[in-house]
């Protein structure tokens, strides 16, 4: 029997009892992008500030984030593709912190 000819019932039915569908977890891990060009982010700081954050973060350092306006001004970063920008570097902090305890 080839797949297009099973029902989707008994495709539902299958997949429900070949896996553990409660024991599964996903480990998503969280990702920062940082402009390295921007002024806004102090790099020295911001960095190890995100690592205390989630200690299995990925960070990765960009040429160019497409930020320019606010980058040059606020510090910022990408968090999963989304920025964030804060008055301050505390501030930003304070903002990553509220969108992971959300996740």
């Amino acid at each position: 029997m080839f797949i297009t000819q099973l029902s989707l019932p008994l495709i539902r039915h299958l997949a429900f009892t070949m896996f553990d569908l409660d024991s599964l977890t996903l480990d998503i891990q969280n990702e920062f992008q940082i402009c390295v060009c921007c002024k806004g982010p102090h790099l020295k700081t911001l960095i190890p500030r995100l690592k205390k954050l989630d200690p299995n973060v990925k960070i990765k350092g960009k040429t160019c984030l497409s930020y320019c306006g606010p980058g040059r001004d606020y510090p910022f970063v990408f968090l999963n593709n989304k920025p964030i920008r804060g008055q301050n570097e505390d501030d930003l902090i304070a903002k990553i912190k509220e969108v992971l305890e959300k996740q």
